[in-house]
């Protein structure tokens, strides 16, 4: 939505990694010299790990765009809780390779004759293996002595471990993974962003996609977006989304402290009703991590309504969101009757103040009547709130599958 009304060519603070808004960060542009420095020896481990949303995915996969890939095989393997034997067969199937029979040694035979074949055409082999945290010691066992293959005296498979914090500390201190450790030939933390990268980040993106200037930044709104999200990038774009989700909707061609305000408790009030939020707590620093180198007049009114429950993937919330929005349009409807019930009754009483009370009375039913206009005027602005908030979830859960976008 917000793209068309920016005239965007596309979506600048997409999730998903993509390589075409790689931005190169201090850390960022040292762990591709490190990177660069690995893949030139052709052997052992190279180890990259970050924050969740630090960016990881992302360096990958502009590395891999920058690689010839009739020089160097590469395969990528997301880990879930995989054992040994398990890795060995997922690496098997990232490779390509079918394994008739679902033993261990059937895989691991597979994969050095495919090593081989690999090193004889000229081609070297690179296996990337993501979320390195959750695997058990014996697939790290695994892959060391997947390291173990050679043609002659020439290693044929290097690997690039990528991990959040914790693997770092695995690595570094049990006792049982020093023979990988001396194989650990390149080793980088990416740090988040700090305060002036996050705004040479965010219009970095904004640039790709044609940003023009519109909208503006209002005065501290960076600073503030930083103080936000800690310098994550993944935790930038989700708010850089709503943040621009609701500059849209008010029709706005600027970004205020006011919207972001909104958007970070609107997001906050979302992972405590424990809806899905990826992205951790907005307000939360990223966790330290040693760097190291080789985040009245009238009735009360009635109590605000619950906030609408937000979508979930794979259901159809069309009558639920017709039901939100009848029952919003009928709440302000009331609301506006009684608002001006309330202004005629007012100055009725007012008058018949001024006419034979004292400027007491007056001034006692002035008072009066601008408490009760001031609390239903709190009134409609909470359920202008509840609505924009079912309209944001509602485009979000649309864009979320390109069928429901097109529909």
């Amino acid at each position: 939505m917000y793209e068309q009304f920016y005239g965007f060519s596309g979506r600048p603070f997409q999730l998903t990694p993509d390589p075409q808004f790689y931005f190169e960060s201090v850390s960022h542009k040292k762990a591709m010299s490190y990177l660069g420095y690995g893949l030139s020896q052709g052997e052992g481990f190279i180890v990259i790990t970050g924050e969740v949303g630090a960016g990881k995915s992302t360096l990958v996969a502009h590395l891999m765009e920058r690689i010839d890939p009739a020089a160097l095989t590469v395969a990528q393997v997301v880990t879930t809780a995989l054992d040994g034997e398990e890795l060995v067969h997922v690496v098997a199937q990232a490779f390509g390779l079918s394994v008739e029979s679902h033993d261990k040694a059937s895989a691991l035979g597979a994969i050095e004759r495919f090593l081989q074949d690999e090193a004889r055409a000229g081609r070297r082999c690179l296996l990337v293996v993501d979320e390195c945290q959750n695997l058990e010691l014996t697939a790290l066992e695994e892959l060391r002595m997947l390291s173990n293959f050679q043609l002659g005296s020439h290693p044929l498979l290097q690997s690039l471990l990528l991990g959040q914090p914790e693997f770092r500390r695995t690595v570094a201190q049990h006792p049982g993974l020093e023979q990988l450790r001396q194989r650990i030939i390149a080793s980088h933390h990416l740090e988040a962003l700090d305060e002036g990268e996050v705004g040479h980040y965010v219009r970095h993106r904004l640039c790709h996609v044609g940003w023009n200037g519109r909208p503006a930044f209002e005065a501290g709104l960076l600073e503030a977006l930083y103080n936000h999200t800690g310098g994550i990038p993944r935790r930038v774009n989700q708010v850089m989304n709503r943040l621009l989700l609701l500059a849209a909707i008010e029709e706005s061609d600027r970004l205020s402290l006011r919207m972001l305000d909104a958007v970070v408790s609107e997001m906050s009030a979302d992972q405590t009703r424990g809806t899905r939020s990826g992205g951790g707590d907005l307000h939360a620093a990223p966790e330290p991590v040693a760097h190291h180198e080789p985040a009245p007049v009238a009735g009360p009114v009635e109590a605000p309504a619950p906030a609408p429950a937000p979508f979930t993937q794979g259901s159809v919330p069309a009558t639920e969101v017709a039901a939100l929005l009848a029952e919003r349009d009928a709440r302000t409807a009331e609301l506006e009757a009684a608002l001006s019930e309330l202004q005629a009754a007012g100055m009725t009483r007012l008058g018949a103040a001024a006419e034979g009370g004292s400027p007491e009375d007056t001034q006692l039913a002035e008072a009066r009547l601008a408490a009760a206009l001031d609390r239903i005027e709190a009134r409609l602005e909470e359920q202008e709130q509840s609505f924009r908030h079912v309209l944001t979830m509602l485009i979000e859960w649309l864009e979320e599958d390109p069928s429901r976008r097109a529909a």
